[in-house]
Parts: C-alpha cells; sequence; structure tokens
C-alpha cells in the first residue's frame, strides 16, 4: 500500500513539472511572439520621428504644397475628406450588410455572401484601384481622377471588414434580448434598435475604425482614382483630383530634393498621429457604449453594483 503510494506520488510530482515546464515554454512563446509584434512598431515609430521632429515646422498644416516645398494642408483636408465619405458611404452599406446576415439573411444565401465578401476582402487594393481606374475614371464613365472614384474605390475596399465585424457585433447579442422584446409586443424594427444595436455597438465601432485606418493608410486606390492636387479640395465629385498624405510620403521621399524629403517625413508622421488617434477615439467610444453591452454585469465591480 505505502508503495503504490509513493508511486502515486512520484507519478503525479512528474505530471506537475511537465504541466510546469509547457506552461513556462507557453508564456515564453507568447512573450516571444509579443516581442516580434513590438520591436518592429518601435522601431518603424522611431525612426519616422528621428527623421521628421528635428525638422518639424508647424507651417506645414496651415499651407498648401508649393513644388517640393510648402506645406501639407491639402494633403491632410483630402484625407479627411476621402475617410468622412468613405465612412459615410461604407458604413451604411457595411451596417446594413451585417445586419441582414445576422438577423434575416437564410443559411443558403448567407453561406454564398459570406464568402463572396471574404474574397473580396482578399483582394489586392492595387487590383481595386486599377478596375476603379477602368470603370470610373478612364473608360465607362469618364470621371477622371476624382473624388467619387476615390470614395467608391476604397468603400468596396472597407466593406467587407464592416459587414463582418458587425454580423458577429450581432450575433453576440444575447437571444434573450430578443425572446424578451417579443414577449414584450415590440415590433421587429424597433426591437433591432433598442435592444439588438445598442449592445452591438463596442463591435459596430469597432468595424468602423479599422474601416477608417485603412482608408488613411491606403495609396495603391488612390493613385489610381483621385490622382493628386497641389491645391485644397474643390468638393466637386468629378473632375477633381485631390491631394492625400500617403502620396506625398509615397513619392516625396523619392525626389532629390530635402524639401521633398521633409514634407515625406511629415506626413509619415502625420500618419501616424492620425492613427492613434483613430485607436483613442475608438477606446473611448467603445467604453462609452459599453454599458448596453450584454455581459457589463458580470465586469462591473461588486462594491459599485452593492452600491
Amino acid at each position: 500500500m505505502a508503495i503504490a503510494t509513493a508511486r502515486s506520488s512520484a507519478g503525479n510530482q512528474a505530471r506537475t513539472r511537465r504541466r510546469r515546464t509547457k506552461n513556462v515554454f507557453l508564456w515564453g512563446a507568447c512573450g516571444l511572439a509579443l516581442v516580434l509584434l513590438v520591436v518592429p512598431v518601435v522601431w518603424i515609430i522611431g525612426g519616422v520621428l528621428a527623421n521628421s521632429l528635428p525638422h518639424w515646422h508647424w507651417n506645414v498644416l496651415t499651407t498648401d504644397q508649393q513644388g517640393n516645398g510648402g506645406g501639407l494642408l491639402n494633403a491632410i483636408q483630402g484625407t479627411f475628406l476621402i475617410t468622412a465619405l468613405v465612412l459615410v458611404v461604407a458604413g451604411v452599406v457595411g451596417i446594413a450588410g451585417g445586419l441582414y446576415l445576422a438577423e434575416f439573411c437564410p443559411p443558403e444565401r448567407g453561406q454564398l455572401l459570406r464568402g463572396a465578401s471574404e474574397v473580396l476582402s482578399g483582394v489586392p487594393s492595387i487590383v481595386l484601384g486599377y478596375v476603379g481606374y477602368i470603370a470610373l475614371v478612364a473608360g465607362v464613365f469618364h470621371w477622371g481622377f476624382s473624388l467619387a472614384a476615390a470614395v467608391i474605390v476604397l468603400s468596396v475596399l472597407v466593406i467587407p471588414y464592416i459587414t463582418k465585424t458587425t454580423e458577429v457585433a450581432i450575433r453576440n447579442v444575447p437571444t434573450a434580448y430578443r425572446e424578451g422584446g417579443e414577449a414584450l409586443g415590440m415590433r421587429s424594427g424597433y426591437m433591432l434598435r433598442r435592444l439588438v444595436l445598442k449592445p452591438a455597438l463596442p463591435g459596430i465601432v469597432t468595424g468602423l475604425i479599422v474601416a477608417a485606418a485603412i482608408a488613411v493608410g491606403e495609396t495603391a486606390p488612390l493613385l489610381y482614382t483621385a490622382g493628386y492636387s497641389g491645391n485644397g479640395p474643390t468638393f466637386s465629385l468629378t473632375h477633381s483630383p485631390l491631394g492625400y498624405l500617403t502620396y506625398a510620403v509615397f513619392t516625396f521621399y523619392n525626389q532629390p530634393s530635402n524639401s521633398a524629403h521633409q514634407l515625406a517625413n511629415s506626413a509619415a508622421l502625420i500618419l501616424i498621429l492620425l492613427v492613434v488617434l483613430l485607436i483613442v477615439v475608438a477606446r473611448v467610444v467603445v467604453s462609452f457604449t459599453q454599458r448596453y453591452s450584454p455581459d457589463r454585469q458580470v465586469r462591473v465591480p461588486r462594491a459599485r453594483r452593492a452600491r
């Protein structure tokens, strides 16, 4: 009996050591993955800061481009205008598509639409830009380099992301919410607005922020559709090329003059700050809308619930 107990104890100790070894190994692998993720980001941001801050001038934000010098006001205005319109167009289509897939679409048709959306999200952005150039700029509609062509192509690029995040967010809302609304006699539209969309807001907002970040950072589709202009946006939808920040980074860095290099570095810094601003806005909006989340009661501390 004592021998069996000793063997069992030794076996338990061996299993405990193996588990601890695996645990240490997995935590080490996670730490290594984190380092591999953080180091390139820090290296890129550090390089941009080192190249841009010594030559930074605030008039970059207030003056238009003048040849290889001047400022980036025209590019900043164009970037904000394109991003805002993309959020409107892609947001409406993407949220409506996610709502349809989550609530109304038959299973067979839903599988087909989801597959098409995933294929669309995998198409390279430069291919979408070329198709936009052929269909909108030069071939079919003859809009020329324009705001409308840029917005349509970028919207097609980001709609799959908004649709997916919206569908996932709505599907994560507990079925009890819908059953409670039906039990109270709510109409389907009112129930969706009051009981389904509110808890899904954090996920929907996350999709919109991801779409905005993608739109801010794209270059290839805009080269084919928006062209470029050193002047501010005219707000005309067609035959109106406009500036954007990624063009400055992509093009001015290859110019031989130092002033062009400084503009490229300043544009890269502004883009990084815009992405950081989008992340901050996303966190603020998500934290504000989190009060509608179905698992809020789990996260709220007991002391606060007691009060």
